[in-house]
């Protein structure tokens, strides 16, 4: 076990202590401010978003329309379009945190955060990570009386084991490292996941002239990312107003069939139980917003094959005993929660990185505890939980503020 980093200094946080500089961060930052509490916002990179400003790829767009995905207080700019670009999302975000005087500590990687019960204090440790190569490192203790956990669910890559990784040869590489398809013109790429991202990447992959293989090992939904140029999402919306989750799922599950086609044929299986809004609502997983890949399936540009049994060099074995050749492959395996590594203490989080209590009420836990970004909702749930727990610690910072003063 690694030696905790000595501590240099304590830092008072008159204020909550919020960690992560996403849009979780910033969006309960703001509200915080909004409403004169003031707080400290840790985060390990050197940027806000670091996910979306390093680790996504260029052609990227948000998958809903910006009117879902505005954070509280301060709509998309009106000549964005309706699917803003990854660069025009970064402007805003950062646009964001300078209109509300949001200004994180950047470098300050959380490495413990647990609850001092004789104080009624949180304790966070935080290494100072700008000089990587530095020969010692510099760790700041961070004490207050609240603490929002803001790191989301994408913090962690995702990169499973496959046998016969190391004889494969060639580059392998995650999703979050892919820029475009640029570097991979002529070649033969496996990518693994059909997710958004996997799907995007193989549109973009053609769009380059490479030849990339699909590998789909479970089923998944996809649907039709709109309906007579109205967003699917949109629909979703205005019909769970009037119906229950289950026949609204039905309901997207029939525009699939009749946009989409039979999917089966294509090799890509849709679950037979629960629908999309079910299965993102309880495990996650995010239906596919169709954008022009399932076209290039269709066209045999895009190669759709079964799980991986084992690499060998210069390819891979599939599950069906079949083989695939491949100069290079790309892991669109996605990513997890963090919050288990550094968080002590509590079991407010389960051992995967979520509230246990589910959505609507994940947001507040005990002793000062706050979530926010955690509802497997998107952009629209970190703004529900960013106001709620603004809102909360506003009534005990003002209570707490009274009675100093009197």
């Amino acid at each position: 076990m690694a030696t905790p980093t000595p501590v240099s200094r304590v830092v008072w946080v008159n204020g909550p202590i919020v960690v992560g500089a996403g849009p979780a961060g910033l969006s309960v930052a703001a509200c915080l401010r909004a409403r004169g509490v003031p707080c400290v916002v840790l985060d390990r990179a050197d940027c806000v978003a670091s996910l979306w400003q390093r680790r996504t790829y260029d052609r990227l767009r948000l998958h809903l329309p910006r009117g879902f995905c505005q954070l509280p207080g301060m709509p998309f700019p009106d000549h964005y379009p309706e699917y803003p670009t990854k660069r025009q999302f970064v402007d805003y975000l950062e646009a964001y945190a300078a209109r509300a005087g949001v200004q994180p500590r950047f470098n300050q990687a959380v490495t413990a955060a647990r609850y001092d019960g004789k104080a009624g204090l949180w304790r966070v440790r935080a290494v100072d990570v700008s000089e990587p190569e530095a020969k010692t490192q510099t760790a700041t203790e961070y004490i207050g009386r609240w603490l929002v956990v803001a790191t989301g669910e994408n913090a962690e890559r995702v990169v499973p084991d496959f046998d016969g990784a190391a004889d494969f040869g060639g580059p392998v590489s995650h999703v979050s490292e892919y820029k475009s398809g640029e570097a991979y013109s002529g070649k033969r790429v496996l990518v693994v996941g059909c997710g958004n991202s996997g799907m995007e990447v193989c549109l973009d992959l053609c769009d380059h002239n490479a030849l990339p293989s699909m590998v789909v090992r479970d089923s998944v939904h996809v649907l039709p990312r709109e309906v007579f140029g109205v967003a699917t999402f949109s629909v979703a919306v205005f019909l769970l107003r009037f119906l229950p989750l289950w026949l609204v799922d039905r309901v997207l599950v029939l525009l699939a069939w009749l946009f989409l086609g039979d999917l089966d044929k294509l090799g890509i299986r849709r679950p037979s139980g629960a629908g999309p809004l079910e299965l993102k609502n309880t495990r996650g997983r995010t239906p596919v917003l169709d954008i022009g890949a399932l076209a290039r399936i269709r066209s045999g540009d895009i190669r759709v094959v079964p799980g991986i049994k084992r690499f060998f060099r210069g390819g891979a074995e599939l599950v069906d005993g079949t083989r695939v050749a491949a100069d290079a492959v790309i892991l669109a395996t996605g990513y997890h929660s963090n919050v288990p590594q550094w968080l002590k203490g509590s079991d407010f989080f389960t051992q995967e990185g979520y509230p246990r209590v589910p959505f609507p009420d994940g947001w507040k836990g005990e002793s000062g505890l706050y979530s926010v970004g955690f509802t497997r909702r998107g952009l629209s749930g970190v703004s529900s939980d960013a106001v709620k727990v603004a809102q909360d610690i506003a009534m005990a910072w003002e209570q707490q503020t009274s009675t100093t003063t009197r």
